[in-house]
């Protein structure tokens, strides 16, 4: 049997292995089911959440996959089993919850447990969610909770309008958690040293392997540390320039609507 070049293939969603249209195209979908029938793990490492990324990679028919959520902060197995965490403590969650912002240009939410909550609803943000039907409550953050807390996040219209906050988080928190952007327009808080990286080299040392024999693609600046850190790291042509920036000696390939990381698979892995 022909020897693999790489024992696992570990891809960003949005802006990378999905289309312009938030979806799997089918072109995608038939490579890494050709390339799990060759025995290659398949882990789909994202800031989205477990029950949203679960409902997106049931429709494919893969063996040897996994799931990467909340930027690093649970990782599932195919059938769902969870097999790592790093969560926010709770008070530290309901602090974050509690910090003040610019409500005009700024929502804030929280991924916890299985659920997604949002302190406002922005219909903009359910074209992101159709494929899986993975939906927010409208809440009060004020007496809401810190359970289970994987991220708090903050969408902002632009990226000018995160900066103060970005600021003010680092200066009060920054010891204690990981702040990343998974979007320009997206500012993430997890919990200290989580990322997609140590939670992808936990999973891969569970598989008895190790983060060389992994290719990556990523679009944005919480795929830093994976993309450094794996044996290939690929970023795309429609990448947030300052990810391109931080890692100008990686491999460009081309945009997500043209289904570029598919592509480079069939290239790399001998798949016509």
């Amino acid at each position: 049997m022909q020897k693999l070049p790489f024992q696992a293939v570990v891809s960003d969603m949005d802006g990378t292995l999905l289309n312009s249209h938030h979806l799997v195209g089918d072109f995608t979908a038939a490579t890494l089911e050709k390339l799990s029938q060759r025995g290659v793990d398949i882990i789909l490492a994202t800031g989205r959440g477990y029950s949203d990324v679960a409902s997106i990679l049931s429709k494919m028919k893969l063996e040897n996959a996994a799931m990467v959520t909340s930027n690093g902060a649970e990782v599932h197995d195919l059938k769902g089993n969870l097999i790592y965490s790093n969560y926010l403590p709770e008070t530290l969650a309901f602090d974050i919850m509690q910090e003040e912002f610019d409500s005009k240009n700024i929502c804030i939410n929280s991924y916890q447990g299985d659920e997604w909550f949002i302190n406002v609803d922005v219909p903009m943000l359910r074209q992101y969610h159709k494929d899986s039907g993975f939906m927010y409550q409208v809440i009060d953050f004020a007496t809401h909770h810190g359970r289970n807390t994987q991220k708090v996040f903050f969408i902002g219209r632009e990226l000018k309008d995160l900066l103060p906050l970005e600021q003010r988080l680092k200066s009060k928190y920054g010891d204690q958690v990981s702040i990343v952007y998974s979007t320009p327009q997206c500012l993430e808080v997890m919990n200290k040293n989580v990322s997609k990286a140590t939670a992808l080299a936990e999973l891969v040392a569970q598989r008895n392997y190790d983060l060389s024999q992994c290719i990556a693609f990523g679009d944005g600046m919480n795929d830093v540390e994976m993309l450094s850190e794996v044996g290939k790291g690929c970023v795309m042509q429609n990448a947030d320039p300052r990810l391109r920036e931080a890692l100008p000696q990686l491999e460009q390939i081309g945009l997500n609507k043209d289904e570029a990381v598919a592509s480079y698979l069939r290239a790399t892995f001998g798949i016509y």
